[in-house]
């Protein structure tokens, strides 16, 4: 994890071998999510792999085989925990897809808000390839994302799908070319979270949550969850910053409280 610009811009690099992460790793993760989730510098997170041509290529298969079936739902468990606390971050969280996403590496995608791929890159939920059905977060992630026929077909047939494909079907916010280094995604992320960066951080959060658990429940639960939202806003410096900026016809200089 290393801190990148302005604003405790934050890149989380998912491993090194693009692989989902094995039980060691994942204890890592976990502590690099907790210390994103209280440091307030943070306003903006953005995940990719560190291997060219993978954002992450799923389970290591070679090591699920040598668990046996306690072990294969104690490690599936923690990586749909894993996937929850991703999601559960209070900033928004971007993935930058430049190459295969397959497996839990599309869910780990699906547990962020925002998806950049490249156009070369390959999604899919391969598991029921492999006698297997997406046990992180896929089975509920992707119907919400591209609804619930097309998330159907996805999952049996194991389809994979390259990023032209993902971005017409509502699967990634952005699709670009690759360029010569390989890492396209990443910067039209970048690009997308400095869009976000000099937005009041603290109504960016309440913004999230109040639409994440929004979808959760039926349209006048979700407007009073928007109300309560609110009501958190209205007494924040930053409220009054912008209202300041506006009447002063100014730039906002906001602090995130």
């Amino acid at each position: 994890m290393m801190r990148l610009g302005r604003a405790g811009r934050e890149l989380l690099r998912w491993g090194r071998g693009g692989a989902a992460p094995r039980r060691g790793a994942e204890v890592l993760l976990f502590s690099a999510l907790e210390q994103l989730r209280f440091d307030e510098k943070v306003r903006v997170v953005v995940f990719k792999s560190e291997v060219k041509g993978v954002f992450c290529a799923g389970a290591d298969l070679k090591e699920r085989a040598q668990m046996d079936d306690a072990e294969v739902g104690h490690f599936v468990k923690r990586l749909r925990n894993l996937m929850d606390e991703i999601a559960a971050l209070p900033v928004p969280t971007i993935a930058a897809i430049d190459g295969y996403a397959l497996g839990g590496g599309l869910e780990l995608a699906l547990a962020c808000d925002l998806r950049v791929a490249a156009s070369s890159a390959k999604m899919g939920l391969i598991e029921t390839t492999r006698g297997l059905l997406p046990g992180a977060g896929g089975t509920q992630r992707l119907p919400r994302c591209v609804g619930i026929g097309l998330a159907k077909e996805l999952i049996f047939t194991g389809r994979q799908v390259d990023g032209q494909q993902a971005a017409s079907m509502g699967l990634v916010n952005h699709t670009v070319p690759q360029n010569n280094e390989g890492d396209a995604a990443y910067q039209r992320a970048l690009t997308l979270a400095k869009e976000i960066l000099p937005q009041a951080p603290f109504a960016v959060k309440m913004g999230k949550l109040a639409i994440n658990r929004g979808m959760e429940v039926d349209i006048a639960s979700g407007m009073a969850i928007e109300g309560m939202c609110y009501a958190q806003n209205i007494p924040t410096r930053d409220r009054q910053e912008g209202m300041a900026a506006f009447r002063e016809k100014r730039q906002p200089q906001f602090i995130g409280k």
